[in-house]
């Protein structure tokens, strides 16, 4: 089947890699890092798997999440899936199916807070009723797969499916073993909120679904439960707004959150950019370029409180990269390739967690040219400090 959908229609409505991680030229004061181990993680060999966000608890446990059961990149089969390990990921848990919604429930994110709330993001998507509609007008697919497509499209009437639709959250307080209902988090991306030092959760996101969407951050002060709308962020002159997407952010150690951004301005088109607030969230700076082709981001403050940013490569090398900051976001080095073997730009949204002092594992989706379902792949690698 042809997908023709793209990201961008979708937000406005085991290889290993070689044993030593490659770096681009750049600075003279460029990172490097040793590759430790490339391998396939997911396990329904039969399902495509999506848009990976890994965090880790508290107690040294990792938590991933992602959209599975998946058909193709676009379809109405999408689910939220969570999977655990115990032993830093040389182990994963069978998935577990945490959200499946009567439409495509899509890209996940996940957050331990400091009271050890467990927090599940996602949103939800008709943007496959498009290739429906197509495939029963050119009667291109066979009836089998057709006609799983129209009884999942089926399965609420049309009423009910675009009430379906929205940004949301769901919350577990016994450590995953039990989750609440979904509920409206005002803002979606793909990995979801953060943890502030003040106590406050925050969420850099962009509204969906509304007659004007913003892109922002919202916050909740209680935890989660609740979500208010908390500021606007700016678009640099000559901008649409309505063209950045999918937002990830980070305190950093000097206090200031620093946010970066997907942009598909024709202007740094597939570039990320980066906003900065130094009054807790409440306003922010112009998004400014950093000098990185590549979305989107997921930054992370290391324990000795650089910044790492990992971001996709959908152009050659295809694959995924990091970048470091020694000085709270303000510049950025040259990339540490991740990989570099991607068959295609159907893969990235890569993730990382600090494993110890210098051990990092990454965790990605990718299409292989091996299979025509995407699968989660995983990178542990160690960084020099």
């Amino acid at each position: 089947m042809q997908n023709n959908i793209t990201r961008r229609h979708l937000l406005r409505g085991g290889l290993c890699a070689g044993p030593v991680l490659l770096t681009a030229r750049g600075t003279a004061k460029s990172p490097t890092a040793k590759q430790l181990e490339t391998r396939v993680i997911s396990q329904l060999k039969h399902r495509y798997h999506g848009w990976p966000t890994l965090t880790r608890r508290s107690s040294g446990e990792l938590l991933l999440v992602c959209s599975g059961g998946r058909q193709s990149h676009v379809c109405p089969f999408g689910r939220v899936e969570l999977m655990r390990s115990h032993d830093d990921g040389i182990t994963w848990s069978w998935p577990r199916v945490v959200l499946d919604g009567p439409i495509d429930d899509r890209d996940a994110g996940v957050l331990e807070t400091a009271k050890g709330t467990i927090l599940v993001t996602t949103f939800t998507s008709l943007a496959y009723e498009r290739l429906l509609t197509e495939a029963q007008q050119s009667k291109s697919w066979d009836a089998a797969q057709l006609q799983r497509w129209e009884a999942a499209h089926n399965r609420v009437n049309k009423e009910q499916r675009h009430g379906e639709l929205g940004t949301w959250m769901l919350r577990s307080t016994d450590g995953g073993a039990t989750f609440s209902r979904s509920y409206d988090c005002l803002v979606n991306s793909p990995h979801g909120p953060i943890q502030l030092s003040d106590g406050r959760i925050l969420y850099a996101g962009k509204q969906l679904y509304r007659d004007n969407p913003r892109i922002g951050v919202c916050e909740s002060p209680d935890d989660g439960k609740n979500w208010n709308w908390l500021a606007e962020i700016p678009a640099r002159p000559g901008d649409d707004p309505r063209k950045y997407h999918e937002l990830h952010a980070v305190e950093t150690a000097d206090q200031r959150i620093i946010a970066h951004i997907r942009n598909h301005n024709s202007a740094n088109a597939g570039e990320t950019l980066q906003s900065e607030s130094v009054d807790h969230g409440r306003s922010w700076s112009l998004p400014r370029r950093i000098g990185v082709w590549g979305l989107p981001s997921h930054l992370l403050r290391l324990r000795d409180n650089r910044l790492l940013m990992s971001y996709g490569h959908r152009r050659p090398p295809f694959g995924n990269q990091v970048r470091i900051s020694e000085n709270n976001g303000r510049n950025w080095s040259s990339p540490i390739l991740i990989s570099a073997d991607g068959a295609a730009g159907d893969l990235g949204y890569p993730t990382t967690v600090q494993l110890d002092e210098a051990t990092m594992l990454t965790v990605w989706y990718e299409k292989l040219p091996t299979s025509s379902f995407a699968v989660l792949r995983q990178a542990r690698w160690s960084l020099a400090i």
